[in-house]
């Protein structure tokens, strides 16, 4: 059998790339003249669809590289078969963590007291909560740490990567070369992962994002965030491996992998749904006025409908959808709940940001959809052009053979 071993990008591929980067752009060059040189609600308006597109979409590309650590601390070797695919969404990581740098930076350098309201100094000295939060919630930490996650998240994937294409044209002659390339990848892994949980799984979503609303008390919040953006990471590493086969490449992946693809998802939609429950049950039964501020418009407010949307696509669609077997070795099924799945996720992050920013509401629009547009469009050109710039198979690492004959 003859492998294809190299991607080619299709001219189809590239033009849909280029087109929704052009929307993008474009979006964000009116959106600005709508919205950025206005008033006050107008400003917030347009920083908080930079803030939540920026944030979520790199959340969900760095996902991919915590999947390929996490499965290699494992000695998990079914993800052999597409772990290229893996590694190229997590070559997204500089490119987007660039552009949120910049938002964030701009935000904070800026003063924009009307997204981080921590930011007006007269205020945290008035304000007993806030100044209690002061030693958090300044601009100097929130620069040097932004500036070290995101460096550190681009210099630890980088070295994952370079360990995992070292191989390709240099097999391992022994099998003592094969534990110590082995020990290398998990010493470096247990790296990433560690620094991983020092940050999505709890600094930065309190930083970024809940600092938005920083009177308001969660300590799910970062673990409640990192369960969306996983399932959505897991279900833009389907949608590629499921277009990649369908162009006739990774011929040694099959359903049997695409079937545990289909058990991440269902797995972790259950507890990100746990997540979700735990803390806005807490939060209701103990009525707690600080802590039910954050539902309010939520629950019972202007998002009262994507609140309820929100689980239905994150959860019920997922729980019903995803129960049995055959549905997650479908190709159709799979690809469809993919895309619900990243869009149910990126709604969660709209109600999540809006909702604190502008409770009274603001009805989504092309705006909203362009700016997002835009880093999907990204996403797809960066992936693309590292898929095809490498070797799609990691044939010579020790663990290829288990993922061939894999069986779930």
């Amino acid at each position: 059998m003859t492998l294809k071993e190299r991607f080619e990008i299709p001219s189809g591929f590239r033009m849909w790339s280029m087109g929704l980067m052009g929307a993008g752009v474009l979006s964000l060059i009116v959106g600005y003249f709508m919205y950025g040189r206005g008033d006050e609600a107008q400003q917030i308006r347009f920083w908080a669809a930079l803030l939540q597109n920026s944030v979520y979409f790199l959340l969900v590309v760095n996902a991919a590289m915590f999947f390929f650590t996490a499965v290699t601390l494992a000695m998990g070797g079914f993800q052999m078969a597409f772990r290229r695919v893996t590694e190229a969404i997590s070559a997204c990581v500089p490119v987007i963590g660039g552009i949120t740098f910049v938002i964030l930076m701009v935000l904070v350098l800026r003063h924009k007291t009307y997204i981080y309201e921590w930011l007006d100094k007269e205020l945290v000295a008035k304000d007993p909560i806030l100044n209690g939060k002061k030693g958090f919630l300044n601009p100097t930490f929130f620069i040097i740490w932004t500036t070290l996650t995101i460096g550190l998240w681009t210099v630890l994937g980088y070295k994952m990567r370079s360990l995992s294409r070292e191989i390709d044209d240099h097999p391992l002659s022994s099998i003592e070369e094969g534990k110590k390339y082995i020990f290398k990848n998990t010493v470096w892994s247990a790296i990433y992962i560690v620094w991983f949980a020092l940050t999505v799984a709890s600094t930065v979503p309190w930083l970024w994002l809940m600092s938005t609303a920083p009177h308001w008390f969660s300590t799910m919040y970062s673990w409640y965030t990192f369960a969306s953006t996983f399932v959505a990471g897991i279900a833009l590493i389907t949608l590629f491996v499921i277009y990649l086969k369908n162009k006739g490449y990774l011929e040694y992946v099959n359903k049997e992998h695409l079937h545990d693809l289909g058990k991440f998802q269902f797995a972790f939609s259950v507890f990100w749904t746990y997540l979700w429950f735990s803390q806005f049950m807490l939060i209701w039964y103990a009525n707690i006025p600080e802590e039910t501020t954050y539902f309010r418009p939520r629950f019972e407010g202007a998002y009262t409908g994507l609140f309820y949307l929100n689980l239905c696509i994150n959860f019920l669609a997922p729980l019903l959808i995803y129960m049995t077997r055959s549905a997650k070795r479908n190709y159709t099924i799979l690809t469809f709940m993919s895309v619900a799945l990243l869009l149910g996720h990126w709604v969660d992050f709209y109600q999540m940001i809006f909702g604190t920013l502008v409770p009274d509401h603001v009805p989504m629009n092309l705006f909203d959809v362009g700016i997002a547009a835009g880093f999907v469009g990204l996403i797809i050109y960066q992936t693309g052009n590292v898929l095809a710039r490498f070797p799609l198979l990691a044939k010579n690492h020790p663990f290829f053979k288990e993922s061939i004959i894999h069986y779930t």
